[in-house]
């Protein structure tokens, strides 16, 4: 028997939205901010997120650019573990093809004992990164040609539950249902919840024909996310975690009081993708060095395009936009993917969305309050 979370068609739509909220932190790291900056401001985000009533936290993997500094997310919600007490937290995603199934296994299985009931594992196809790092990374070519083969080895590992005669029957993911059975002791109740992402067909038909959450990621262009949806439900087959579709949209969004910080803050994502299309270091540029670039005909296309397709306003202007995507693809959550050169901003975006959204402030249980009797596992 597969133990993992009962179905997400529990989970609720948060505050008054009329879909649950959720914090992607790709780590961006401006101009002028060191590693250590970062990390000590994406736990406070988390913190934060926990606090504001937030669905889940998710971290992303990103390879040699100096913008986005999470190249193993799973070693940022191991730290955050230990940081937080409800908010579910996971990697959105992990890229499966730069890994062995087997270690990811391993991993998650050690962070869902640290956390159980908490963890998620998003995955991905995309290299995370250039071409150049990617062949680093994988050492073969066409790795993503074997992908949904790569999710069939990695839930088995999981699961623990490689029929027999497969190649690895024997071999099993420490921690994980084999080691309570070798300790005599209760077997896991939970495993990570395992999603799919993209941001195309394929992964949205992968998706439902594994009965998996459906997670698709807006922020990175103008992809036909009604599309990929449908796709997504009318390929679905109930698994042991669902019996009904459950999808996710995550989209850039920067809200702020005062609008035209909101739209300053969004030219340096814009910028940072930029450079990364003219093969340049994913770098995060004061929004002043941004507005002060001669840009040319073609280049001040390609910034404002960018700029635009981060939601960015004050919190009205952006839930507008939110609510926009939700009714044209009637996902069940919606995921803020927090921009900008200044980590201020993106704790001021949490902060605007949940006050607009009237979100629960949650204190008890947290860290620096009053413990909770016993373990907290995030109820669904």
């Amino acid at each position: 028997m597969r133990n993992e979370m009962p179905s997400m068609t529990q989970a609720r739509p948060s505050g008054n939205a009329p879909f649950a909220l959720s914090v992607l932190d790709n780590a961006l790291t401006g101009v002028g901010q060191t590693a250590q900056q970062t990390f000590a401001e994406i736990i406070s985000l988390a913190q934060l997120a926990e606090k504001r009533g937030f669905e889940r936290f998710w971290m992303s993997e990103h390879h040699a650019m100096p913008g986005a500094i999470t190249s193993s997310p799973q070693l940022m919600v191991a730290r955050l573990t230990g940081e937080t007490r409800r908010i579910r937290l996971g990697a959105g995603g992990v890229m499966l093809p730069n890994h062995a199934p087997l270690v990811i296994a391993e991993q998650f299985g050690m962070l869902e004992s640290l956390a159980p009931g908490r963890i998620d594992l998003g995955l991905g196809r995309a290299p995370g990164t250039d071409g150049q790092t990617a062949a680093a990374l994988r050492r073969r070519h066409n790795a993503n040609d074997d992908f949904p083969q790569q999710v069939l080895e990695l839930l088995g590992f999981i699961n623990d539950d490689f029929p027999q005669g497969h190649p690895y029957h024997d071999v099993h993911a420490v921690p994980g249902p084999w080691l309570a059975e070798q300790n005599r002791v209760p077997r896991p109740e939970t495993n990570p919840e395992v999603w799919i992402l993209g941001s195309s067909p394929y992964s949205a038909q992968l998706a439902g024909q594994l009965g998996r959450p459906y997670a698709f990621a807006l922020q990175f262009g103008s992809a036909d996310v009604a599309t990929a949806m449908r796709l997504y439900r009318e390929n679905f087959r109930p698994s042991e975690l669902l019996d009904q579709p459950y999808s996710l949209v995550s989209v850039g969004a920067i809200a702020d009081n005062d609008p035209a910080e909101a739209h300053r803050q969004s030219t340096s994502t814009a910028m940072a993708m930029m450079r990364m299309f003219q093969r340049k270091p994913f770098a995060m540029l004061p929004p002043d060095e941004v507005a002060a670039y001669p840009a040319d005909t073609h280049e001040r296309a390609i910034l404002d395009e960018w700029t635009d397709r981060t939601l960015h306003g004050n919190a009205a202007r952006v839930a507008d936009g939110l609510e926009s995507i939700h009714r044209q693809t009637g996902v069940n959550e919606v995921m803020l993917v927090v921009g900008g050169h200044s980590r201020r901003a993106q704790s001021r975006t949490v902060e605007l969305i949940a006050d607009h959204y009237g979100l629960p402030s949650i204190q008890e249980g947290l860290p620096g309050s009053t413990p909770a009797a016993g373990p907290q596992p995030a109820g669904r």
